[in-house]
């Protein structure tokens, strides 16, 4: 199976640490992504999922979410599950 998109980073708030992307298919804690811009590759699982705020184990498409991120990444950087 290849990878799925899974959306673009809206922000990246580096004193948190976190990521937002607006989701166009399901995502999952426990879910590995990866997330490749012009300057950005990561690949990690995702351990910490939040929708307004609120940790959840499962964000449907449409949804905007937080996503702990081990590293740096930047507005544009495309999301994929893989």
């Amino acid at each position: 199976m290849g990878a799925v998109f899974l959306g673009k980073v809206m922000n990246y708030y580096s004193h948190l640490g976190v990521a937002t992307v607006v989701l166009e298919a399901p995502a999952a804690v426990g879910d590995m992504i990866r997330i490749k811009g012009h300057t950005t590759d990561l690949t990690q699982r995702i351990d910490s999922l939040q929708v307004k705020h609120e940790s959840v184990q499962t964000a449907s498409a449409g949804e905007g979410v937080g996503i702990r991120v081990a590293d740096k990444v930047r507005a544009g950087d495309a999301v994929f599950k893989v």
